[in-house]
């Protein structure tokens, strides 16, 4: 009996029946149409959410699900392309509770759970020079599991250090429930004892391949090539034993055969030096021509863009010069890259590849960048390009990216089929680039599905596109995996015999069909236009997003309500039920709202740096709350704009006097006035809140080298020690520079508080008395310093004259820190740059300074951003706690003398997560050089 979904069981009834099996069960509607979306073009509503905490709750999860008889998909960073990560029965989280990496053999190999990102395992490998094999583009927000179960690749691994390729062991659950660890000698013989039916039919198949002269000639063809498409039949090519055959069947499975819970890969060396250049050609023939000799020479990336990438690329803002002034007619480029581990090495292979790309005939001079900024602006534009053609697509359609591969030989002529197709179907703006010497092709089209007419377009599209393809030898699904876009046409590429392998397998391991059915083996043989996701045309920041996940492990709030993504589908969700008249979800949606989606946002922007299309979903957050602000509020706020000594003053009493009572008399007190007032208009008690502080120095220098902004953070909350201005001053002091702080200091504020409230009328006000401060200063060439890293942040968001707003710690660095004498260096220091040190690139500066005063400096290896969020700590610190765990656990096992940051709220925040006392690096400093 194949799983089925059960229509008649609510998520409430499911909840309770599978609540045995695991503890975590989600049934809200709110985490239920969040969850309905992945990257790809398809929507599909779970019936609940399961989130396991280890191995043996999957197991009994499938217990539950074949007893049930309903389907599980697994879902870890929802970065697929091709519909693999939703589903329509139980949807299973694997990211928030599988994320332990263990480096193995000093970086040789590395153990990884399935919820961690390639970015993060790579972070660990970089002291041991080594680095994963699979590097998909997409490694700041895809997982352990979803590589594995795709078999993921990328620009430089190939097919030859791809993760079948690098696989060493695996841990898996199977759908019986069966757990196996291959890494064990005797794994082979578990699985005879405990999966016979397995073992002897794994046995049957491979032999059956093998016997077969034309399987074995199409495997080989197939997968000389990048190829996901379907099952890894190779297995049964490359291994003997069953289970070397079933492990790497798992491999590229996409969550259809089984739980993988642990995976260990060999890694490859990362070589520290490289040279990129581009090399620009009349046409794509000349280019595609070339390809032979410059494959010969080794390099570790070309990457082909045609005319249409080109021009795309001229819009980068870090496109360099020489290519903005081509006029770009029907040229196309060759992105190259040398890599070596030492800088002689790569001198010599730069000459001697030098001399043979010299002999090609090429439109542009070329020559090879060793510069990291300038390396990094030229693959800017290759990765941009996906950004900037989605991002100018218009609103309600979706960009598909696809892949596919064809023979190296063939890539000119595939590239002009899917020339004329783009024509044929008025695909406009399309652009085709990938990986070249891979023969792997990606091309990007713009489609609306909210019409028949583009559907049936779109249909039409890709019967063409697979005839030609699998007509030039080639494979329809290269790195992205089959999902459900491809499933319809895996017999066709693989031919009946090797495709009723692909069934048996399938039936072997999965008889019931409860793992992820329509995905990989079709079921109706129309997956790929059915259950299709139209975008909802809703407001600027949502209607731009293709909802790719790269903002996800950024998000302070992921493992607590929603993440940025996950905010903006409900916007979607939300309007597509409202067409659809389903007021009941709706209402059920609007019960978590504002909790999830606005309350516990931090509002911090650390998903705008990650997301390819730089959308701040923040903005949208305070749009939101924005609608939700009373006019008695705004007028309060606006009040307090206008008079912010008052309102520092009032908030600092308030510390002082909360630490004055009686610890129960003062929690009583915040409890009833919050439940007067609302429990979003007053803080929580906490007992580890600092006392309030005092009001802001105010310095008269009559020729100021600098303009002191002391921020109002530092005069709310207390310092532990002497506090952040008391330090500046003392530095000035002893690097005898004269500095002034702004006229009426203690009545401004850079305006964050109004802006992240949605106050507009507050945040105006301000902005106001800011320009009219700045504005009588007479000397626009002296800086403006702020020492706390938001505050600078806010600034320049509030006031025109940006240029001249620095960081404090930039300042220091540049202009302090060399007529400093450190006096007495501190053995260690540990580090959290806040979310806005690494959005303004203050961070370096910060470490300039860190090092300077301590010869072990430790950044944390899961630092992120605290999710204080100037109130959120006081408001939710269930917030702070969730996005300072991974940090926290990070600091405890590395303790070091000193812990140091750039915000007041920030160390307050970290101080409680870690239980060390953090200050402001300058207060450090400052003790450094008595």
């Amino acid at each position: 009996m194949i799983a089925r979904n059960i229509p008649g069981k609510s998520g409430q009834v499911l909840r309770s029946e599978l609540s045995s099996a695991c503890a975590v069960i989600k049934d809200r509607a709110i985490d239920i149409h969040a969850l309905s979306h992945d990257a790809s073009h398809y929507l599909l509503n779970p019936k609940v959410i399961a989130v396991p905490k280890d191995i043996f709750e999957v197991s009994e999860l499938f217990a539950k699900a074949e007893q049930l008889r309903i389907p599980i998909t697994f879902r870890s960073g929802g970065t697929s392309l091709s519909g693999q990560a939703v589903g329509d029965g139980i949807l299973v989280d694997t990211r928030s509770n599988f994320r332990k990496v263990e480096v193995k053999d000093g970086g040789v190999l590395v153990s990884m759970e399935p919820g961690v990102t390639v970015r993060s395992v790579n972070s660990r490998l970089l002291r041991h020079k080594k680095i994963l094999g699979p590097d998909p583009a997409s490694e700041i927000a895809c997982t352990i599991g979803g590589v594995v179960a795709n078999n993921s690749s990328g620009m430089t691994c190939g097919i030859h250090s791809n993760t079948y390729q690098t696989l060493r062991a695996m841990t898996f659950v199977l759908p019986s429930g069966t757990i196996l660890d291959t890494s064990r000698e005797d794994s082979d013989h578990v699985l005879k004892d405990k999966e016979s039916r397995i073992y002897e039919g794994l046995l049957s198949l491979r032999d059956r391949i093998r016997a077969n002269t034309e399987s074995m000639a199409r495997i080989k063809e197939l997968y000389s090539l990048k190829n996901t498409m379907g099952y890894g039949l190779n297995s049964f090519v490359d291994f003997d034993r069953p289970v070397e055959i079933l492990q790497h069947l798992i491999v590229g499975s996409e969550g259809t055969l089984a739980f993988v819970a642990e995976v260990t890969l060999e890694t490859v060396p990362l070589h520290s030096y490289a040279a990129t250049a581009l090399l620009v050609f009349d046409n794509l023939h000349q280019a595609t021509m070339a390809l032979p000799s410059l494959v010969e020479l080794g390099f570790a990336a070309i990457e082909l863009m045609d005319a249409s990438s080109l021009r795309v690329g001229q819009r980068d803002e870090k496109a360099p010069k020489f290519l903005k002034s081509i006029e770009i007619k029907e040229q196309a480029a060759l992105l190259i890259e040398l890599r070596h581990h030492d800088n002689k090495g790569l001198t010599e292979v730069i000459e001697r590849v030098s001399k043979v790309i010299k002999t090609i005939s090429l439109s542009e001079d070329f020559s090879f960048q060793t510069e990291v900024e300038t390396r990094e602006n030229l693959w800017h534009i290759r990765k941009g390009l996906y950004a900037l053609v989605a991002s100018n697509r218009e609103s309600g359609t979706t960009a598909l990216l696809e892949d596919i591969a064809v023979p190296v030989d063939k890539i000119f002529t595939m590239c002009q089929e899917l020339k004329r197709m783009f024509t044929k179907y008025d695909y406009q703006d399309s652009v085709i680039f990938g990986h070249a010497k891979d023969g792997n092709i990606h091309f990007l089209v713009n489609e609306d599905f909210s019409d028949q007419s583009g559907i049936e377009r779109y249909r039409a599209f890709t019967e063409e596109m697979v005839e030609i393809v699998l007509s030039f030898g080639g494979t329809l699904k290269a790195e992205h995996g089959t999902g459900r876009i491809m499933a319809p046409f895996v017999r066709r590429q693989y031919g009946d015999e090797l495709f009723e392998v692909m069934r048996e397998v399938k039936r072997l391991i999965d008889p019931n069909g409860i793992l992820n059915p329509g995905v990989l083996i079709t079921r109706t043989g129309g997956e790929h236009v059915e259950n299709l996701k139209i975008p909802q045309r809703v407001e600027p920041e949502v209607d731009l997003c293709v909802e790719c996940g790269y903002c996800e492990p950024s998000c302070p709030s992921k493992d607590l309500t929603l993440t940025p993504r996950q905010r903006i589908v409900l916007q979607r969700e939300l309007q597509r039920l409202e067409q659809i008249g389903d007021q009941r979800t709706i209402s059920k949606i609007r019960k978590d709202f504002t909790y999830d989606t606005l309350d516990t946002c931090a509002v911090d922007g650390m998903c705008q740096t990650a997301c390819p299309l730089g959308i701040n979903t923040g903005e949208l957050v305070q749009n939101l709350r924005r609608k939700k602000v009373t006019k008695f509020e705004n007028h309060v706020w606006y009040l307090l704009a206008g008079n912010w000594r008052l309102g520092q003053t009032i908030f600092s009493s308030g510390l002082n006097l909360a630490h004055a009572l009686p610890k129960k008399f003062a929690k009583g007190s915040f409890s009833l006035i919050r439940s007067i007032v609302g429990e979003n208009r007053f803080p929580k008690f906490m007992p580890d809140l600092p006392r309030g502080g005092s009001p802001r120095g105010e310095l008269n220098s009559a020729e100021p080298e600098v303009f002191y902004f002391p921020s109002c953070t530092n005069s709310i909350f207390a310092s532990d020690g002497e506090g952040t201005e008391a330090a500046f001053v003392e530095l000035a002091q002893r690097a005898r520079i004269q500095i002034s702080t702004l006229n009426t200091i203690n009545n401004l504020c850079c305006g964050t508080p109004w802006k992240s409230k949605g106050l507009p009328r507050g945040h105006k006000k301000m902005k106001q008395k800011l320009e009219e401060t700045i504005s009588v200063l007479g000397n626009e060439t002296v800086p403006i310093v702020c020492d706390s890293s938001s505050c600078t942040e806010g600034l320049k968001t509030s006031m025109r004259a940006q240029e001249q707003i620095m960081n404090i710690t930039e300042y220091v660095a540049r202009n302090l820190l060399d007529k400093l004498e450190i006096k007495r260096k501190i053995e260690s220091i540990t580090l959290h740059p806040t979310c806005s040190d690494y959005r303004s690139g203050s961070i370096k500066s910060l470490m300039v300074i860190a090092d300077r005063i301590s010869e072990n400096v430790v950044l944390p290896q899961d630092w992120s951003c605290c999710g204080f969020a100037g109130d959120r700590g006081l408001f939710h610190p269930e917030l702070t706690a969730s996005a300072t765990k991974k940090e926290a656990e990070s600091v405890g096992q590395n303790p070091t003398v000193a812990y140091a940051s750039t915000n007041r709220t920030c160390e307050i925040a970290l101080t409680r997560a870690t239980h060390r006392n953090y200050r402001h690096i300058l207060e450090i400093l400052a003790e450094a050089t008595r």
